[in-house]
C-alpha cells in the first residue's frame, strides 16, 4: 500500500469511528441501561445496596459517555480525567469497604462490552474490510488507552478515600469509645454505628497483647486472627471489635449475641489457640456480660486480667473467672504493700527459688481444699502423703502455724500464684543473687 494510500485508508478508518461513536452517543441511555444492569448482575458484593446500585449505573453512563467522546473527538488520552460520578462510585465502595477488586471488575467487563458494541457497529456500518478491520483496530486501542487512564485514577481516588474513611471513622470510633468506657451519657443508635458493633447483646471482653516486634501489620493480623479463631470456639454472633491500641495491644469485644444460649467458653480450647498463635502472644478474658454496661464491665474485667498476667509474665491466657485473679488486680495496684504482706504472712516460705515455689503452690491447694490431704492430691496430682510432706515443709519454712492468721496466709500464696517473682521480697532475690 503506497503512502497516500495508507493515508486515506487512516482518514476513512477515522471517520468512521467517528461516525460509530456518534451513533452510539444518541443511543446512550439504552445502553448505559444495558451495561449497568450486566455489570450489577456479575459483581456479588454489589447486590442489595440500593445506593451504590444508582451510582454504578450514572458511573457506567457517564463512562461510555466520556469514552464516546474521546473517539469522535480523537481527544488526546493524557488528557481525560474520570467522570465526576465515576469519582464518586469510588469514594463509596472505599467507604463501605467493597474491594477495590469490584471497582476494576466494573471497568474490565465495560471494557469488553463496549468493545463488542464498537466492533459490531463498525462492520454493520462500513461495507469496506479495509476500512472496517482499520477502524476496529483505532476503537481497540483507545478502549485499552481509557480503560487503564481511568481505572488507574479512579483506584488511587478510591485508595486515598479508604485512608481518609478509616481515619474520620477510628478517630469518631476512638472518641465514642471514650464515651461508653467512662460511663457517660450517649445514644445507643449513635454509639452502635461510630462503632460498627451491636451494644444491645452480651460482650466477651478481651485484651491480647504481644512482645514480638516483626512490625504493625503482621503482628496486628496475627492477634485479630487469634481473636476471630476465639469468637468461633464460643459461638460468637458475629464479627469480633478488634481496636489496636500500639503495635503490640489490642482491646475486643466479642459479641456472643442477644441470648447467652449456646456460647460456653473452653478454656483448654482457648489455651490451645493462643500457644498455637506463638508463644509471645497473651490473652486476657473478662466476664460475659449484657448491654452497654456489660460492654464496659467486660472489657474492665479483662484490663484487669491483663494487668495481673503482665506482672506475672508467665501464662498465655488469664481469666477475670480464674479464682484468684480478681483478688490479685487489687493486689496488683500497690505492689509494694502486696511484698509487704507477702513477706510478713509467709516468712521463709517467701524465698524466690524453685523448692520453695512447690512448698507454696501445694500448700495454696491445701488450703483451697478445705485442708483435705485427699482432696489436694487430686488438684496437684500427687499422692496424699506426698503433700502432707509438702505441707509439713512449707509449714516449717513459714516458721509459724497453719492457722496463725491463716486468711492472711491464704491471700499472700494466692499473690505467689498469680503474681508469682513480683511480689516476693526484694531481700529474698538480693540474697540469692
Amino acid at each position: 500500500m503506497s503512502g497516500d494510500a495508507g493515508v486515506e485508508l487512516r482518514r476513512r478508518a477515522a471517520a468512521r469511528v467517528a461516525e460509530v461513536a456518534k451513533t452510539m452517543g444518541a443511543e446512550l441511555p439504552n445502553l448505559g441501561r444495558t451495561l449497568h444492569t450486566e455489570i450489577a448482575d456479575a459483581i456479588p458484593e454489589l447486590r442489595g445496596d440500593d445506593v451504590i446500585l444508582e451510582l454504578l449505573r450514572a458511573s457506567t453512563e457517564s463512562n461510555v459517555e466520556t469514552f464516546l467522546h474521546v473517539a469522535q473527538h480523537d481527544i488526546r488520552i493524557e488528557d481525560v480525567r474520570p467522570p465526576s460520578a465515576a469519582t464518586e462510585y469510588a469514594h463509596r465502595l472505599a467507604q463501605r469497604a467493597i474491594s477495590a477488586n469490584a471497582l476494576l471488575r466494573a471497568y474490565r467487563i465495560g471494557q469488553n462490552r463496549v468493545l463488542d458494541w464498537v466492533v459490531d457497529q463498525v462492520a454493520a456500518t462500513e461495507p469496506d474490510r479495509e476500512v472496517a478491520f482499520a477502524a476496529s483496530q483505532i476503537f481497540r486501542t483507545t478502549t485499552f488507552a481509557y480503560v487503564d487512564r481511568v481505572a488507574e485514577q479512579v483506584v488511587a481516588e478510591y485508595e486515598a478515600e479508604r485512608e481518609r474513611w478509616l481515619a474520620n471513622r477510628n478517630t469518631v470510633r476512638t472518641a465514642m469509645l471514650t464515651t461508653i468506657l467512662s460511663g457517660r451519657d450517649h445514644d445507643l443508635g449513635t454509639a452502635e454505628s461510630a462503632l460498627g458493633y451491636r451494644l444491645r447483646q452480651h460482650h466477651l471482653g478481651v485484651v491480647i497483647s504481644t512482645s514480638d516486634d516483626h512490625g504493625v501489620p503482621s503482628e496486628l493480623r496475627r492477634m485479630e486472627s487469634l481473636v476471630a479463631a476465639i469468637g468461633d470456639a464460643v459461638a460468637a454472633d458475629g464479627p469480633a471489635l478488634f481496636l489496636p491500641q500500639d503495635r503490640g495491644l489490642a482491646w475486643c469485644w466479642i459479641p456472643l449475641g442477644r441470648s447467652r444460649e449456646g456460647h460456653r467458653i473452653d478454656r483448654r480450647v482457648i489455651d490451645d489457640l493462643a500457644a498455637a498463635a506463638g508463644s509471645s502472644v497473651r490473652v486476657a478474658l473478662g466476664r460475659p456480660h449484657a448491654a452497654t454496661d456489660g460492654f464496659r464491665m467486660s472489657h474492665q474485667e479483662a484490663q484487669r486480667a491483663h494487668v495481673v498476667a503482665s506482672i506475672a509474665g508467665d501464662r498465655q491466657v488469664t481469666d477475670f473467672d480464674d479464682a484468684g485473679v480478681q483478688l490479685c488486680s487489687i493486689l496488683a495496684r500497690d505492689l509494694d504493700a502486696t511484698k509487704d504482706l507477702v513477706a510478713f504472712s509467709l516468712g521463709g516460705l517467701a524465698v524466690d527459688d524453685e523448692n520453695m515455689a512447690l512448698l507454696r503452690a501445694t500448700l495454696l491447694a491445701f488450703l483451697q481444699a478445705g485442708s483435705s490431704y485427699v482432696a489436694a492430691a487430686e488438684v496437684v496430682h500427687l499422692h496424699k502423703n506426698t503433700v502432707k510432706y509438702r505441707v509439713d515443709k512449707a509449714i516449717d519454712a513459714r516458721g509459724r502455724p497453719l492457722d496463725d492468721d491463716r486468711l492472711t496466709l491464704e491471700l499472700a500464696l494466692t499473690a505467689c500464684h498469680w503474681l508469682g517473682r513480683a511480689v516476693l521480697p526484694r531481700s529474698t532475690r538480693q540474697a540469692r543473687a
